[in-house]
């Protein structure tokens, strides 16, 4: 192998060459310097990293090169050298190397299936180097294909990885030729780099997770040659290289988790067979490193050792012989590990990179989540536009795209694990490192060290056999190897179980493990009793207590326990009674066995031993914050000689301190049986019964406890006892006498003991005595006198922060002590509480008022709060005190420890942090005053806090100097006088002296004297407190502020009780106002006390009276006046006289609520006048003006007080401060704060001004509500117009500032800048004059006139210019403006008449009266607009229609007549206005606007379509010639949608019931009656008839008739018009002999208004009437049918009529017989005027058709008749015939019987044989008719036997009978009038009728008015 050259590198070799290097070495690959190629080469592996080109991607920008063309070029290079033959080997390994690095990049690597010849020519290089056998080459060659089996750059692409590995393995040849390398380098030994490589490419093709990318068969085809060479892989496992063991193993993992069964086997047993197993064991078992590669290599190793081991018996054998069953079973547990090792060997998810790469093709890539991508990300994004860009512009080219195989998901190859590790190793291998000492499994450093010998020395043994006996196969003797554990020999070992273990486990362990428990007790007991020795006796005391503890309830009690006591105070030996005591320990969990340990004594015996405690000099100390000296274990004190003992001659020796004890004893002069004695013992006893010495002298052996955790046992065994037995029952009743265990523990000669147990400061044992006191002293008789043990203090000065247990005890005995006498008792409870010396009074109330927890933090942590103020220095301090109180005491029990504390009481302690505190009820009050810091700090009682708070006022302003002076109290003590102050510890000793002397418990006479040295000291002790002569203004403050806080936070606590402090507080104010220094004061009072004068007012109006009881009004007003009288314009708020100003404010506000208070403040104006002052400072103190301004809201609640605020020109003030009002910060949505923000304070001062201006004025409703004051509201509506004045009542104040400081303009307010500057010059100019010349305004604004508003029409408050801008403009009351409008125009009506006539007559137009006119229209506007847009004002105009009418003739002014019809036309919509219309009678002056206004007359059409709903209208309308108005708009209108709505009107008007049809009739005289119809059902249709030509049925109508027509309506209206216009009550009437003769229609016959001519000709004209129709034609044809001589035309066109009208429509038969007319038709043919009959005849036979007819004929003698009619008129006997046939078709029995009694038959049967046919045209078809009848005969089922009876006679009927004759019957007869050509009715008729003018209408004169006609 070659080296790299590094004098070729361009830059250091520890830092990668930058981007243009890279670049440049890769274009001389592409382009030698100089030609030589090989120098290009080794110069680019020498300066490119072996990892790959780092700068491998095409930077964004216009000249950036194209990396992956340039890497593209150097690999074409690399690979297009032929001259693989001819170069040396160093050459080729270089270029092999050189691809290498080219294809670590993503280009190379995509190059490789992607750039030409690419694959083709590396296989070609690839095959030639391995030819050459040259380890160097063969290397480098298969170290380039791993690069491009697996990628190694980021980002790659799982897809392009699958190519490249489908390349590669596609040739088996070529991967047998790898293999044959692979196996030859492993069986020699040799090419540790080849078989490094190899391994590489055999790992990203076989092994998880790059396996995955290998396709199925190559997979599969790879594993299985690789498999056949097992035991080569297992030659792997004993290299030196730590990567090829590697490498070989995870080969072996894919071996057996991807082959066949066979496979996995196989390898299974080699593994033994080879060694591998014991080797990878010791490998898993035995790894412990930092090195991530050796961590990967035991992951690996654990891993096969799961595989050869799972599902083989063989291989498990082996581990039960090797490892102990207690560890191997963790294999079969189901526990997790604690701590998972992570994953080394699956470095990438290969599922993840999948969905990754396949989202990022279907969704638009997101923009960075992580900043540390941000620039790659950029630069993929970038692209990835470029390409969609790119994309959409060869869509739009129409340029053929690619499929992109990328967008389709990666398909990974499944892994097949078909051998699964079921066992739990990751347990196995946790636990295998960790040391067990257990009943079942003792494993230890020990321990495992033998297994790790055992199997090094196995490995050894084998690999020397392996090397001796290379020539043969050597395989390991697996099935003998064993694992024996020296170490363990010695254990007594039970089956699986060791004994000493069983019973040294943790009581928490499962008992299970102990079979029969109580055989194993007696026995266990057995051996205890019979053994000699001491150390066989502890093992078997402990022995007991495991057993007796995990099965006490199994055992039951123990009968000997009164033994176990006895052996305890008997014995010497520690070890013994550490033992026995915790043997004991264990038998107190049954309670049988606590009486017997207490009838034997064993309460005292135990707390005997308690005491040994305060020997134990080594505990550790607790660390604090505090820094309390504590006595060093090794300080010596001469004060400690407490021990004296008697020698042999009975002599009495000592006193000695406990060290010399100690010394005598080693000296032998002091024995087991010397007596002996100390303070706190009751008498001489022998050394040997004295706990102390006993334990420290005479005992033997090594204790298990020292005498703390001794002490601590024996205090939990305490605890447990008094457990058993509460001083409770379940019905919570106190038992009587105390349970017996606590009566033993309460006796002297324990309780002192437990107790001093305090001053070891030990925390447990703190906490264990604080516990068990407390349980002792549950409702125990001795509790009163505890405070004599000195517990208290013994307890406070514990040092450590385990206080809880500490503060359960305190708080439940503190107050029960019986320290002080029965005068005592009411105290508060800092008096009554035992620790009210010890801690500040503070403290004491914060034990009693909460939980333990809640004193326990406070007394640990540093507080400065309204309840309490504590730290760790004030403990500190307290400790000190306590510890200088008791003085030698704690030293003393080092030498005795059970000597006992003579109480004596301690001074209150002083503490220097509360000199300046003022403690009341139970809070500081300069804390709970300090607002900032405690804003809402809660009051739990407050009203016992105010009686408090009054009580510390009393006593601060009577506050006297002290009684007694220094000198006075040395004098009590016995000290000297006059030689300066003495020490403190001097007087201490004095107080004890004097007060153990004269303690009331020692000295019952003493109790006097006791209480002087007790006050003495006291004094002494606090005289460097702070002593006032007199009261202290800071405390008064205090005291104020205090009342302030209740007041304001518990209002309705307070609010029941009547204010006490008024006296005192009205003295202070009246003292402060007069004090000439008031402005001077450091602490002045005024502020605090008129805030708290404020506060109890507003609390209760008991408070309010009470104040104006005790004059407290006037006097608030003397000290307003004084501050008030000091502002000016650069005050600021927080100068005192702002604040007082601000609280007297205040205390007004709530005052004025009370009618007394209101009257005094009516009688004192000064008030007011001041309040005016504070408001002009507004602007520098806002503030302050919001509170006065709130004070005028409150004043506004009286009526005269209204009156002098608006006097005293409160309006200026409050006007001026709406126009600092910024509406933007309302709306903004911005956090905002009146304390940060001065834009919201004058915000606020501008809403309470809004606020206070509408009480005064009385606006407000309901709550709000004051009374009305007229004169405000009027100022108010002068200055702020009448709608904003309105506004205050109904709208927030934010909408109205709003409204004021912006610009508006609606019908309502006209306001912008120019009408605020007016106001505010005008407020600011009366406010300097108010205050400085005290006048103003007479009006006070009322009269105050905008210059703007001046110049609009004002009516009813509106600007009427603005309204008819917008009339959609939602109005407050629309009828009171309509109302308005109307009396506005009715002013001005009178003046309009004039006017017009003036000018009509005149012709000129007056300039004066110019705007007069324009206003008038205006207001008329603005009444049209308001009645539009308001529904229901229109009823306004009830009362006002004259006037509105009578606008109508006021000629000349158009627009005025046009608005007031668009008024009047509005108005119809409501019924009462149209009957006022009527009532009114003003109809000529609309009816004339038809004539004189042409622009209005649809309006006015539209108008009187509306009103001639009213039938009293439509009378008065024909009395003023609206028809003939309307006919002539009808007639004569150029204007079809004018014509059209005349139309629509006559329709209306003749539907009228009453009068429509005297209109109609009216009508009738101008028009034919069809326009009438025609008008009703289509009035367009109206006018195109009235227009076109017609001849049809119902008229006849053309030119000539239409000329006629409109030239008369012309001349009558015009004439009508003119009579009108002079007189406009005169009517119109038409003459009565009047009517239009329309020539075109004379000589026409007409019936029921049909033309019959033209009727025959069109039979089927749809008729509008065709049953009156029907009625008048039957009339008519009937009167003719009885005429003698009727005229022959007529009756012709008549009867010609009837058959057409029953032809063209059948179904008016129906009505023929109800009318009457049949039996005239009938008897008709009986006539003798031939014409007659036949008439009759063709009518009954068109009506034979109908049935009903036929019946009504059936009933009618018909037949008779019928045949006279056929032999007078032979020509109709097939009609005649028709009709018989089919009135027999519908089998009328009675018509039959008729013809037959008629002998109608033989009739018949003669005319067959052709008798009286002879004359017919057809005779033939006249026989088919007869035959038909004659067999319609035979059908008749009553007569028809008759009938052919009749028939069969007749010798002619045979002929005719069995035959059908239709076919000689046609149809022409009927032909005539049963067909004829389809014709419309005149609604329907086409134009075609119509002749069509070609010359245009003439002109109306729409324009204009048309003027009068001459």
């Amino acid at each position: 192998m070659t080296s790299t050259h590094k004098g070729q590198r361009w830059g250091l070799l520890s830092m990668p060459v930058d981007e243009e290097v890279e670049s440049l070495h890769l274009r001389f690959l592409a382009t030698p310097p100089n030609g030589n190629f090989a120098d290009a080469v080794f110069r680019f592996n020498a300066n490119i990293s072996y990892s790959g080109v780092l700068h491998a991607v095409t930077q964004d920008g216009l000249f950036s090169e194209n990396k992956e063309k340039l890497i593209n070029n150097a690999i074409t290079a690399l690979l297009s050298q032929e001259g693989d033959v001819v170069a040396s080997n160093a050459e080729l390994e270089s270029q092999f190397q050189a691809v290498r690095r080219l294809v670590a990049s993503k280009a190379g690597f995509l190059a490789f299936t992607q750039l030409p010849k690419f694959r083709e020519r590396l296989g070609v290089k690839v095959v030639k180097a391995l030819k050459r056998n040259n380890n160097g080459v063969i290397h480098a060659a298969v170290d380039m294909l791993c690069a491009l089996m697996c990628p190694m750059h980021d980002d790659y692409d799982l897809r392009q990885e699958q190519l490249n590995k489908a390349s590669l393995l596609s040739s088996k040849k070529f991967l047998e030729n790898l293999l044959e390398k692979f196996n030859s380098h492993v069986d020699h030994g040799t090419g540790a780099l080849v078989i490094s490589s190899l391994l590489d490419f055999l790992t990203f093709a076989l092994c998880a997770p790059y396996s995955e990318t290998t396709e199925g068969q190559q997979f599969d085809m790879l594993l299985e040659m690789v498999a056949s060479n097992g035991r080569t892989l297992f030659k792997l496992f004993q290299h030196p290289s730590m990567a090829i063991i590697k490498g070989a193993g995870l080969v072996m993992k894919a071996i057996i988790e991807e082959g066949d069964k066979e496979i996995a086997t196989k390898m299974q047993e080699l593994a033994l067979s080879e060694g591998a197993l014991p080797r990878h064991l010791h490998t898993a078992m035995f790894t412990i490193s930092s090195d991530q590669r050796m961590l990967t290599n035991r992951q690996l190793s654990r891993h096969l050792v799961g595989l050869w081991t799972a599902d083989n018996a063989t291989a498990a054998n082996l581990l039960k012989r090797i490892l102990p069953p207690g560890l191997l079973a963790y294999l079969d547990s189901s526990d997790s590990v604690p701590e998972k090792d992570a994953d080394r060997m699956h470095v990438r998810d290969n599922v993840k990179i999948a969905m990754d790469q396949y989202g990022k093709f279907n969704k638009v890539p997101e923009w960075q989540r992580l900043a540390g991508k941000a620039a790659k990300e950029v630069e993929k994004f970038a692209k990835e536009k470029v390409d969609l860009v790119l994309m959409h512009w060869r869509d739009r080219m129409g340029i053929a795209q690619k499929e992109n195989l990328n967008q389709k998901p990666v398909v990974l190859r499944k892994r097949r694990q078909r051998i699964k590790i079921e066992a739990n190793w990751d347990l196995f291998y946790y636990r295998f490192g960790q040391d067990h000492a257990r009943s079942n499994l003792i494993w230890n450093f020990k321990t495992r060290e033998e297994l790790r010998d055992s199997l090094e020395s196995e490995m050894r043994a084998f690999n020397i056999d392996r090397e001796l006996g290379s020539a043969n196969v050597i395989s390991w003797n697996h099935h003998e190897f064993e694992v024996k554990y020296e170490c363990l020999a010695e254990e007594i070992k039970i089956g699986d179980y060791y004994l000493r273990l069983l019973l040294e486990e943790d009581e928490n362990e499962e008992s299970g493990s102990i079979k029969r428990s109580y055989e194993f007790f007696n026995e266990l007991y057995h051996r205890f009793l019979l053994t000699p020795k001491v150390n066989m006796k502890c093992l078997c005391l402990q022995a007991l207590a495991i057993v007796y503890g995990r099965c006490h309830e199994e055992i039951g009690p123990f009968t000997d326990t009164r033994y176990i006591i006895g052996m305890l105070e008997r014995c010497t030996d520690k070890l013994e009674r550490d033992r026995l005591i915790l043997f004991l320990n264990k038998l107190i969990l049954n309670k049988k066995n606590v009486k017997d340990l207490m009838d034997s004594n064993g309460i005292r015996i135990l707390v005997d031993l308690l005491t040994l405690a305060h020997l134990h000099v080594s505990r550790a100390t607790v660390p604090l914050q505090t820094n309390v000296i504590e006595a060093a274990p090794d300080m010596k004190r001469e004060s400690e000689k407490e021990w004296y003992f008697g020698n042999a001659d009975k002599e009495r020796s000592g006193p000695y301190g406990f060290h010399e004890m100690q010394e005598l004893w080693t000296k032998g002069m002091l024995n087991a049986k010397t007596r002996c004695w100390a303070q706190g013992m009751d008498g001489w006893r022998p050394l040997q019964a004295i706990p102390q010495l006993k334990w420290c002298l005479l005992a033997s052996g090594q204790a298990v406890l020292n005498e703390t955790d001794l002490a601590t046992l024996i205090l939990n065994m305490l605890i447990t006892m008094c457990g058993y037995f509460p001083s409770r029952d379940q019905d919570n009743a106190i038992i009587r006498p105390l349970p017996r265990v606590k009566r033993l523990l309460s006796d002297s000669s324990c309780l002192p003991h437990i107790i001093q147990l305090l001053l070891t400061f030990d925390p447990i044992l703190v906490e264990k005595v604080a516990i068990l006191l407390y349980h002792v002293m549950q409702d125990n008789p001795q509790l009163p006198r505890l405070y004599l043990s000195g517990v208290f203090f013994f307890i406070m000065m514990y040092t450590g922060s385990n206080v809880l247990p500490v503060a359960r005890f305190l708080k439940y005995t503190h107050t029960k002590q019986a320290f002080k006498s029965e005068e005592s008792k009411g105290q508060d409870i800092f008096q009554r509480s035992i620790l009210g010396h010890i801690l500040p009074e503070a403290m004491v109330c914060y034990l009693e008022n909460y939980e333990p927890e809640k004193f326990s933090e406070i007394f640990l942590g540093e507080f400065d709060t309204p309840e309490a103020i504590w730290s760790s220095e004030m403990r500190r301090l307290m400790i000190e005190k306590i510890a200088a109180h008791l003085a030698d005491f704690t030293p003393r029990l080092q030498s005795n420890t059970r000597a006992l504390y003579q109480y004596c009481p301690i001074p209150v302690i002083n503490y220097p942090q509360l000199e300046n505190e003022l403690f009341c009820n139970i809070y500081y009050l300069k804390q709970l005053c300090d607002t900032l810091r405690f804003p809402d700090w809660p009051i739990k009682d407050p009203v016992k806090l105010l009686k408090d708070t009054l009580d510390a006022w009393k006593k601060e302003v009577e506050k006297k100097p002290p009684m007694m002076s220094i000198d006075d109290a040395y004098e009590v003590l016995n000290l000297p006088q006059g030689q300066g102050p003495h020490d403190e510890s001097k007087i201490r000793k004095a107080y004890f002296r004097l007060a153990q002397k004269y303690h009331p418990d020692k000295n019952p006479e003493g109790r006097d004297m006791f209480e002087k040295v007790n006050k003495a000291y006291e004094f002494l002790c606090t005289k460097s407190a702070k002593i006032v002569d007199g009261p202290d203004p800071e405390n008064i403050i205090l005291i104020l502020k205090t009342q302030s806080i209740l007041f304001n936070r518990h209002k309705e606590d307070l609010q029941p009780y009547k204010y006490a402090g008024y006296p005192m507080l009205i003295r202070t104010i009246t003292m402060e106002t007069s004090d000439d220094l008031l402005f001077s004061k450091e602490s002045p009072l005024l502020p605090a006390a008129v805030e708290l004068a404020f506060h109890t007012v507003n609390c209760s109006a008991l408070n309010a009276e009470e104040l104006r009881r005790e004059n407290g009004i006037e006097v608030l007003q003397e000290a307003f006046s004084r501050c008030v009288a000091v502002l000016n314009r650069s005050s600021k708020p927080s100068d005192m006289s702002v604040q007082v100003c601000g609280h007297i404010s205040k205390c007004y506000s709530v005052a004025a609520q009370f009618e007394e208070c209101r009257e005094k403040i009516t009688e004192m104006p000064g008030i007011i006048k001041d309040l005016c002052r504070v408001l002009y400072f507004g602007k520098s103190i806002p503030r302050v003006a919001a509170l006065g301004v709130e004070c005028v809201s409150s004043f506004a609640v009286d009526f005269w007080l209204q009156t002098h605020l608006f006097q005293a020109g409160i309006l200026w003030h409050l006007l001026g401060y709406l126009f600092n009002y910024d509406y933007t910060l309302e709306e903004s949505g911005i956090q905002k704060s009146e304390e940060t923000n001065q834009q919201e304070v004058a915000n606020s001062l501008a809403k309470l001004s809004v606020h206070a201006l509408s009480r005064l004025g009385g606006y407000l409703p309901e709550e709000q509500a004051t009374p009305e004051n007229p004169t405000i509201r009027k100022s108010l509506a002068g200055m702020l117009t009448p709608y904003v004045a309105r506004k205050l009542a109904v709208v927030s104040a934010t909408e109205i500032l709003k409204m004021l400081n912006s610009n508006t303009e609606n019908p309502y307010l006209i306001w912008n800048n120019c009408t605020r500057a007016e106001l505010l010059e005008f407020l600011e100019s009366q406010q300097e004059n108010m205050i400085k010349k005290g006048d103003c305004d007479k009006t006070y604004g009322s009269e105050f006139v905008y210059s703007d508003h001046a110049k609009e029409l004002i009516v009813g408050e509106i600007f009427v210019r603005v309204y008819n801008e917008v009339p959609t403009f939602q109005l407050e009351v629309p009828k009171a403006f309509a109302a308005s409008l109307l009396d506005y125009i009715g002013s001005q009506a009178q003046y309009l008449h004039t006017f017009m006539a003036i000018t009509h007559a005149a012709k000129v137009e007056s300039e004066q009266h110019g705007d007069r006119l324009p206003r008038v229209e205006m207001a008329l506007e603005a009444l049209r607009n308001v009645i539009k847009y308001n529904t229901g004002s229109e009823s306004e105009c009830i009362g006002h229609f004259k006037l509105i009418f009578s606008l109508l003739r006021v000629h000349g002014a158009g627009q005025v007549q046009q608005l007031a019809l668009e008024v009047v036309n509005i108005v119809t919509s409501n019924q009462d206005c149209v009957n006022n219309i009527a009532e009114s009678m003003v109809l000529s002056n609309l009816l004339a606007l038809l004539h004189s206004l042409p622009s209005s007359r649809q309006l006015v059409l539209e108008t009187l379509y509306a009103l001639t709903s009213s039938t009293k209208i439509i009378k008065e309308a024909m009395a003023k010639g609206a028809l003939i108005y309307l006919l002539d708009m009808f007639c004569n209108s150029t204007h079809p949608q004018v014509r059209a709505q005349t139309a629509e009107l006559f329709a209306k008007m003749t539907a009228d019931k009453l009068i429509g049809p005297k209109v109609r009739l009216t009508l009738m005289k101008f028009l034919p009656s069809v326009f009438m119809d025609a008008m009703r059902d289509n009035p367009e249709a109206a006018v195109h008839i009235f227009e076109g030509t017609h001849e049809n049925p119902e008229l006849i109508w053309n030119d000539s008739s239409r000329d006629k027509v409109s030239i008369t309506v012309r001349e009558m209206m015009l004439e009508h018009f003119k009579n009108q216009r002079d007189n406009p009550d005169v009517n119109w009437k038409l003459p009565e002999d009047f009517t239009v003769v329309f020539g075109e229609a004379e000589g026409e016959l007409a019936v029921g208004g049909v033309f019959l001519r033209i009727f025959i000709a069109q039979p089927t004209w749809v008729l509008r009437k065709p049953r009156e129709f029907l009625i008048a034609l039957l009339e008519k044809l009937t009167e003719l049918l009885e005429k003698n001589n009727p005229h022959g035309e007529t009756l012709e066109t008549l009867t010609m009529a009837t058959v057409c009208l029953f032809s063209a429509q059948p179904q008016l038969a129906d009505q023929v017989p109800p009318l009457g007319h049949l039996p005239k038709v009938i008897q008709a043919m009986n006539h003798r005027n031939n014409a007659i009959p036949k008439s009759a005849i063709r009518v009954i036979h068109v009506l034979s058709e109908n049935e009903l007819c036929v019946r009504a004929m059936a009933s009618l003698e018909t037949i008779g008749p019928l045949m006279n009619g056929m032999k007078k008129r032979p020509d109709t006997v097939g009609l005649a015939c028709e009709a018989i046939n089919r009135m027999f078709q519908k089998e009328q029995s009675e018509l039959v019987a008729q013809a037959l009694k008629a002998d109608l038959v033989p009739y018949l049967l003669k005319l067959l044989e052709g008798i009286g046919l002879e004359n017919l045209d057809s005779p033939a078809a006249t026989k088919a008719q007869i035959v038909k009848a004659l067999k319609a005969m035979t059908r008749s089922l009553q007569h028809g036997e008759q009938v052919n009876e009749i028939l069969s006679r007749s010798s002619v009927w045979s002929a005719f009978k069995d035959q059908k004759h239709d076919l000689f019957i046609s149809d022409s007869q009927t032909a005539g009038y049963l067909t004829g050509p389809g014709v419309a009715g005149y609604l329907t008729t086409g134009t075609s009728s119509s002749v069509m003018s070609n010359l245009p209408p003439p002109v109306d004169h729409e324009a204009g008015d048309v003027g009068y006609p001459t």
